[in-house]
């Protein structure tokens, strides 16, 4: 099975856009959550991933934006933008947000792999550092764990003899669209970060995705160029913070 993760959309969708003509054949989609948040397509992205498939781990914008959660753990900025989009939603969309599944969640007959939105141990942990990774390896009931949350694109690992490690795709270009392959060892415990498609977070602005082969045991790491200009206008005129528009060009 190939299975193509996305994560981190946060309501651009010309970087979706982007991702999915980008994205390798595959068999299924599997969503990381944060879909909304930021962005200035709420609705346009809700409807494209609906589209997708069924298989979703909230983030925690859903559920701040929904109301699952209040904002207080947001800066400014992040709780303008989720008040921004919890009055251009319509109650059908906001339902959809509030039905979201937390994670860990699994996907039927493969059992070895889950699919978390920050961590499997708390669905709002952020996970940076290796020394951030390294409990959630240890304890998780899985070997390969797809995580987002951070939009950081990445992986972080520990083998049997407790090594820890940390991995970056290596990239040729800025403005191309480029893969990087990452196989998997036997007997290695991992957490996969396939990175933010709408707002990256490792100074490469280019949208970020990955493709899982389950049969190859090969995480393929994506990078594509998207309409940039495009998702900034918007956003300028939907009168959210010039920040939001501005930061997507650093990815930062």
């Amino acid at each position: 099975m190939r299975i193509l993760i996305l994560s981190d959309i946060h309501s651009n969708l010309e970087a979706l856009e982007a991702c999915l003509a980008a994205a390798p054949a595959h068999d299924m989609v599997a969503n990381l959550g944060d879909v909304v948040g930021y962005g200035a397509s709420p609705n346009e992205v809700i409807k494209s991933v609906q589209g997708l498939g069924e298989f979703f781990v909230r983030g925690n914008h859903d559920k701040a934006v929904c109301g699952i959660t209040d904002l207080k753990d947001f800066n400014p900025v992040a709780g303008i933008a989720a008040l921004w989009t919890r009055e251009h939603l319509p109650p059908e969309n906001l339902e959809w947000l509030r039905a979201l599944p937390s994670g860990p969640a699994q996907i039927e007959g493969l059992e070895e792999v889950q699919f978390v939105h920050g961590s499997p141990m708390d669905e709002d942990e952020y996970l940076v550092t290796l020394h951030d990774a390294i409990e959630p390896l240890m304890v998780s009931s899985s070997n390969l764990t797809f995580f987002g949350h951070t939009h950081l694109q990445g992986s972080f690992s520990v083998t049997p003899e407790n090594k820890g490690d940390l991995s970056y795709p290596e990239y040729q270009t800025v403005g191309q669209v480029e893969t990087s392959e990452f196989p998997l060892k036997d007997g290695v415990r991992y957490l996969i970060n396939p990175g933010s498609v709408g707002q990256p977070r490792d100074g490469n602005w280019r949208a970020a995705f990955a493709l899982y082969d389950t049969d190859s045991r090969v995480v393929t790491f994506c990078r594509t160029p998207y309409n940039l200009k495009s998702a900034q206008e918007r956003i300028m005129a939907a009168n959210l913070p010039m920040r939001l528009a501005t930061r997507l060009a650093a990815g930062r």
